[in-house]
């Protein structure tokens, strides 16, 4: 006898159909469990994995390398060894500082700076027989001796007066003297300039403008090394200005204070001048930032300082050249005084 069976077909389709549901349902399920699970772990492996990209993943390659502490060595030696060749001592207030900018490359940034400066005020530049422009040069004779003393032999001085409000004063690199007539009311009279001119030739005299394109490169490593641990350039440029930038800033303010202060007295100029100047722009209600915001010390501060100078000031004038010959000068005044009354 035949047993009738049913056509094979009909018994697999029902039998694909659960097995392909089960097959899909399982699927769906692992999926969505790989899913929730690597949502929850895939920011940690970026995060504190060893980065793939931009500076931070260069840095961690070459930390992972072998020769990783030979290659810091070598380069922290090298380092070292270039900041100590270049490091010079500072005229006059003898401070070290790393400096690989040689006066020649210093004045040819200068001559760029002074083109653009006459340029800009192309028309308002006082002639040579304004009585201003007189006052100026007559101040800056006297200074000059004391200023190729401390290593401005052989410059081509310049004297510039230009007609224009703004309170400032400057000497660029190679003895180009800028003054604006704005600043002449707060100096009311010769110690005044004296004192203005003094300390804008001692930034010269310190080579400060070489010194700050010195720093350049170490802030730009810095930043470099600051990007390493997730600090934007941008952030990390800020936090160097602040803690870096700023603070050389003001030290180099505070240095060419110091360094102006004597060169003027030694000039016979009354070094008490300077504190009466900063004490007047205090007084001009010009309200800046903060000092630790700004690259400049505050005028209360720079008059308080130099105060402080102003026994060692003093000292140098005494055995200046000039004070021999005013003493000599009253002397024989005195005696000429005396002998008209006899």
């Amino acid at each position: 006898m035949f047993r009738i069976r049913p056509p094979l077909r009909a018994v697999q389709t029902p039998l694909q159909t659960t097995r392909t549901a089960f097959r899909h349902t399982r699927n769906h399920v692992q999926t969505r469990f790989y899913q929730q699970s690597s949502f929850g772990r895939r920011p940690q492996y970026k995060r504190f994995g060893s980065p793939s990209g931009g500076i931070s993943g260069i840095f961690f390659r070459w930390a992972s390398r072998p020769t990783f502490y030979r290659d810091v060595g070598i380069i922290s030696a090298g380092t070292g060894s270039f900041y100590l060749y270049n490091l010079e001592e500072v005229p006059v207030s003898g401070r070290r500082r790393f400096n690989i900018i040689s006066p020649g490359i210093e004045e040819a940034m200068g001559k760029a700076s002074v083109d653009q400066v006459k340029e800009e005020y192309n028309g308002r530049i006082l002639p040579d027989s304004d009585l201003r422009v007189r006052q100026v040069k007559r101040v800056l004779e006297r200074l000059l001796p004391y200023a190729e003393g401390e290593g401005l032999k052989g410059m081509d001085w310049e004297v510039t007066v230009i007609d224009s409000p703004e309170q400032n004063a400057f000497v660029a690199p190679g003895g180009k003297v800028f003054v604006f007539t704005g600043i002449l009311p707060l100096c009311r009279d010769d110690d005044g300039i004296a004192a203005v001119l003094g300390h804008e030739i001692a930034h010269v005299v310190a080579h400060h403008t070489a010194e700050r394109m010195s720093q350049a490169p170490l802030i730009l490593l810095g930043v470099i090394a600051l990007s390493i641990f997730d600090i934007s350039l941008y952030s990390g440029k800020m936090l160097l200005d602040l803690f870096l930038s700023m603070p050389a800033s003001r030290k180099h303010e505070a240095e060419a204070d110091y360094i102006g202060l004597l060169m003027m007295a030694q000039g016979c100029y009354r070094p008490e001048a300077a504190m009466e100047f900063w004490a007047r722009m205090e007084t001009t209600g010009q309200k800046g930032p903060p000092q630790i915001l700004s690259t400049h010390p505050s005028n209360h501060n720079r008059e308080e300082k130099i105060r402080e100078w102003l026994p060692k000031a003093q000292e140098k004038a005494e055995k200046s050249d000039c004070h021999m010959t005013s003493q000599y000068a009253n002397q024989f005044s005195s005696a000429f005084d005396g002998f008209g009354r006899r």
